[in-house]
């Protein structure tokens, strides 16, 4: 569910061409954390995404997206804050109840997760990320653990992998993620 209290929301500030041609402010909105009870702490920031290619002039409306990783040809704009390691669910949570919140409130999410290794997952996309403050670990298939601190940056180009917060503070991660194929 989007939350009005958990956390600060994010200005997302929004420019386009009117009809003549001329700049304009399409938008000035704050864009509100996304939280499930299924991930205690955990703070999704969906900022803008389209599920195909994107044409200028456009007025700035924001494009029709639904899952929360994109489709082939799509992106997805997203700021996400990984709390520490740890964070206890709710005491008698009902777990279906809360996959069925996370599923309406990041579609698709839940979908790419491996089941047997909590957080492990593969999409098909390139990601961009820029570590914004704090500090996680990037967890490979196989082992491999890459420690990222804040003004980092890591391209990911679909591998199977895991986040980690290992650290007492949050850590913050600007994301682009570019949709694309996947040769089998």
């Amino acid at each position: 569910m989007t939350s009005n209290d958990g956390g600060p929301s994010v200005r997302r500030v929004v420019t386009g061409q009117d009809e003549n041609g001329a700049s304009m402010l399409a938008s000035d909105t704050a864009v509100a954390p996304i939280e499930t009870a299924l991930l205690p702490g955990a703070k999704f920031y969906s900022l803008w995404g389209a599920d195909g290619a994107v044409s200028l002039p456009n007025d700035g409306a924001e494009p029709d997206f639904r899952t929360w990783f994109p489709p082939n040809g799509g992106f997805r704009f997203e700021l996400i804050v990984l709390p520490p390691d740890g964070a206890p669910p709710q005491p008698g949570l009902d777990m279906a109840a809360a996959l069925a919140e996370t599923e309406e409130a990041l579609p698709g999410l839940i979908g790419k997760m491996d089941p047997d290794h909590p957080g492990m997952h593969r999409t098909d996309t390139v990601d961009l990320i820029y570590v914004t403050r704090g500090a996680c670990v990037l967890a490979l298939e196989g082992g491999a653990e890459i420690a990222l601190k804040s003004g980092d940056v890591a391209v990911q180009n679909g591998p199977r992998h895991a986040w980690h917060n290992p650290h007492a503070e949050p850590c913050g991660l600007l994301t682009v993620s570019l949709g694309v194929a996947r040769k089998d």
